[in-house]
């Protein structure tokens, strides 16, 4: 029996839901008044439908955070923080007392909005409205793959829920209506969340911008969509139950509710929203619900008493699952051993192996995105984690990999994901498969639409989210369909990005080295994008596949001193085999210069010293830096650059080459030029 099957019936107790609800209330009160900043109005107005969750239905053990089968919460509307960290204390998460009182303060693990890996018990690291509601639908698809997988007769190891709370902001947001209607597409029936239908936003009430018929917009998803009172939590208690049972299409409980609940004058009005309410409407708002004024930051003792007993009953459920995975363990050993292997983020060695046997010959020419494919191709067996598709663009970008199969209602272990035309969707989808555990996922998109994803890609570079974004259709050299598709700025701005690992491989063996680079890094260090061409580019003599040092010396002319080469010329993706033929033919004139193909910046940096200047002596100042795409930044590198710093043109490759002085006779000029 799972857990979810365990639980046992609700029972509620009024005056146990009453105490919850006005401790909710009064730690947030207290926390924003004390650091002066916050928003209190949500979590006061949601203390009813999240103390009915968390008491009657939410699957958890305190004690052990990440147990692989727990339900998933998330606080998508995460200006609301106060709320998730009351609830957290409450049940007996290593959040202390003193850690409220130290909201919004630096070095404190109750940030302004709710960061993962920052606070247990935290699941999702939320703020930009909309994102908590797409990673929440990646939880819930990565429930269901996992199930489809593992699970065996007599043993469902994998079998939890995805709640979470949204709000009126965040419905309003198109990341969270494009994973709203791929979660509809799917059936993700394990996915209920609770809509805070407040009608208030910072510009005051919804009326002046925001009237759609929400639940009507939902069930045109093929959502269950159900309308609540949200202060009656045995309204709430009912329709959760009816959700929960709801297999065949996730779950929007439409909650009507007063923002700032219980607050004399600023109740359901926008002032209660992101300020403190000020010492005498906290005075006023204890007095009406019978609170004591003093000492601040109270919690009854019969309330952590009556919690306490619920927090039992909740180890017990997790106790149990232990017990049925040791059975699980014991019949399908190997089964087990992948999975818990996936959940610690292994890269088994068969498919290292696998990576390994791909080799390409110098002499042969393929586009970097095929590449992929076969890389891609080559992980499907040895690598069962691997989870990913691409928004429309699968056959473009190298990422149509039948062999995943589909994932769809009637093939849920379908491990290759038809996004649509739905890219920041994509993005914030695919960080919830990674914070689920046990997958590896990737998405795929031109590079110039990766502007699309933008939040949801910050947002993997910010949790450290070991993320895969294929971008494909890499400069100009896409051709004529033109600048509206031509990437110029996006692969600099992209580097700009914390712990984002941006890879422009220049050629076949680069692109693998560029996977395994991607693949090894794991939850803590951070996603990779990898920058792949739609041109055939030539397979380099002297290319290296170990992405992972960021640079590398690629040719020079043997038997010549560093001091006696006059430049050093450096160069990522296509450009690199455009810079080796000027250096050869430059060569043949007796102008010595060394080639630096610079697939990756961040990985270089990373670098010990010794290593940089090995690759880039200090001594040799005259460097130029070669890429089809934005100059500024080259300046950490190069003295000199060629690049291009206008939008492009629609035309054939070679046209644009020869437009834009990207030709071997371009930098021979330019070179011969250097003071």
């Amino acid at each position: 029996m799972s857990a979810r099957a365990a639980l046992p019936p609700r029972a509620h107790d009024p005056a146990l839901h009453e105490l919850l609800v006005k401790t909710i209330k009064g730690l947030t009160m207290d926390a924003v008044q004390k650091a002066n900043s916050g928003h209190p109005g949500m979590p006061m107005g949601t203390a009813d439908m999240a103390s009915t969750l968390w008491s009657g239905f939410l699957v958890h053990d305190p004690a052990q955070p990440r147990w692989p089968d727990r339900d998933r919460f998330v606080l998508s509307a995460g200006h609301g923080s106060m709320l998730l960290y009351s609830l957290l204390h409450l049940h007996g998460y290593d959040l202390p007392m003193e850690q409220l009182q130290q909201f919004r303060q630096l070095g404190s693990r109750t940030p302004g909005h709710p960061e993962v890996d920052h606070t247990p018990g935290v699941e999702v690291t939320t703020g930009p409205l909309g994102s908590g509601f797409a990673a929440g639908v990646g939880l819930a698809l990565g429930e269901r793959l996992l199930a489809a997988r593992y699970n065996r007769p007599g043993h469902e190891i994998v079998d939890h829920l995805t709640y979470g709370i949204v709000s009126d902001g965040d419905l309003m947001e198109g990341i969270a209506s494009e994973a709203a209607s791929l979660a509809g597409h799917l059936g993700l029936g394990k996915l209920v969340y609770l809509y805070d239908a407040n009608r208030i936003t910072i510009d005051g009430s919804t009326d002046v911008s925001f009237t759609e018929d929400v639940a009507a917009r939902f069930t045109a998803y093929g959502w269950h969509v159900a309308e609540v009172d949200g202060h009656d939590p045995e309204a709430i208690a009912a329709a959760l139950e009816v959700a929960r049972a709801e297999l065949s299409a996730p779950s929007l409980i439409v909650c009507r509710t007063t923002i700032g609940q219980g607050a004399p004058t600023k109740a359901g009005k926008s002032s209660s929203h992101g300020s403190p309410l000020g010492a005498a409407e906290v005075e006023g708002a204890k007095r009406a619900m019978g609170w004591p004024l003093e000492p601040t930051f109270y919690v009854p003792d019969e309330l952590r008493a009556g919690l306490e007993a619920r927090r039992g009953a909740l180890t017990e459920l997790r106790q149990d699952w232990d017990r049925r995975f040791a059975a699980y363990e014991a019949e399908h050993p190997e089964l087990a051993a992948q999975l818990r292997a996936a959940w610690a983020d292994e890269l088994p060695e068969v498919a290292m192996a696998a990576l390994d046997a791909l080799r390409f010959e110098a002499g042969t020419a393929v586009a970097t995105r095929k590449v992929g494919a076969k890389v891609l191709a080559a992980l499907v067996e040895p690598l069962p984690s691997l989870v990913g598709g691409s928004a429309d663009l699968a056959g473009s970008n190298g990422v149509d990999i039948p062999a995943l199969g589909w994932q769809s209602r009637e093939q849920p272990g379908g491990r290759g994901i038809h996004f649509g035309v739905r890219e920041h969707g994509m993005a914030g989808v695919c960080n919830g498969l990674a914070l689920h555990g046990g997958l590896r996922p990737f998405d795929a998109t031109f590079l110039i639409f990766s502007d699309f994803m933008r939040g949801a890609l910050r947002l993997s570079a910010l949790m450290r989210l070991p993320v895969v974004h294929v971008l494909s259709h890499d400069s100009i050299f896409l051709g004529e369909d033109g600048p509206t598709h031509q990437p110029i700025e996006q692969c600099m701005s992209l580097r700009l990005v914390p712990h984002l690992h941006v890879v422009r491989p220049a050629d076949a063996n680069e692109t693998v080295g560029a996977w395994i680079h991607a693949l090894q890094r794991k939850r803590g260090d951070g996603p990779t994008a990898i920058l792949v061409s739609r041109q055939d580019l030539p397979v380099l003599e002297h290319g290296r596949r170990d992405v992972s040092r960021g640079a590398y010396v690629l040719w020079e002319p043997a038997k010549v001193a560093v001091a006696d080469l006059h430049a050093i010329v450096i160069a990522t993706g296509s450009e690199v085999s455009l810079a080796l033929e000027a250096a050869h033919r430059l060569h043949e004139v007796g102008l010595p210069l060394r080639v630096v193909s610079m697939p990756c910046w961040e990985a270089f940096e990373a670098q010990d010293q010794a290593y940089r200047d090995e690759v880039l002596p200090p001594s040799i100042t005259r460097r130029i830096s070669v890429e089809a795409g934005v100059t500024v930044g080259w300046g950490r590198w190069a003295s000199h650059h060629v690049g291009i710093d206008d939008f492009g043109a629609s035309a054939p490759a070679e046209v644009l080459a020869e437009h834009f002085g990207l030709t071997p006779e371009a930098l021979i000029e330019r070179i011969r030029a250097l003071p």
